[in-house]
């Protein structure tokens, strides 16, 4: 078997980063995305139970591990200590002393997200359990 090469490495790395894009975009947004899509809720809590053990326990991130080992691997400079967030978005998306006010913007996103979801599914519920006892009383009046 042959190692990687150092183009695939970077491939790595930069699959990798687009990956952690992606599940931070996901974080914030997925419990709007489970509005439309109601069976990717799932996904979207365990995204969130993960952020938060990972945030509150200080978890490192395997995507921040595994883009650690493509860069090394690859020559290229390393990630700071504090990881892929202090590299990537602290100080370029948001300015560097920000990320309080940020945090609690993204869990209040993925409240008013999570409320609209359980509220669209109980109205749901709700109306088709009605329907369902309107075409039950007419069936018994009609039959």
């Amino acid at each position: 078997m042959h190692p990687l090469t150092g183009d695939m490495y970077i491939a790595v790395v930069v699959v990798v980063v687009a990956a952690h894009f992606a599940y931070i975009a996901y974080l914030v947004v997925g419990g709007f995305v489970a509005l439309r899509w109601s069976r990717t809720m799932a996904c979207h809590a365990f995204a969130v139970a993960w952020s938060v053990v990972s945030f509150t326990g200080h978890l490192n991130c395997p995507l921040t591990g595994l883009e650690r080992w493509g860069r090394a691997h690859a020559g290229m400079a390393p990630l700071p200590p504090d990881g892929f967030i202090a590299h990537y978005i602290t100080g370029v998306v948001y300015p560097s002393g920000w990320s309080g006010p940020v945090a609690i913007a993204v869990f209040a996103l993925v409240a008013v997200s999570w409320i609209l979801v359980f509220g669209w599914h109980a109205r749901r519920r709700t109306v088709e359990a009605k329907s369902e006892r309107q075409a039950h009383g007419l069936s018994e009046i009609t039959g």
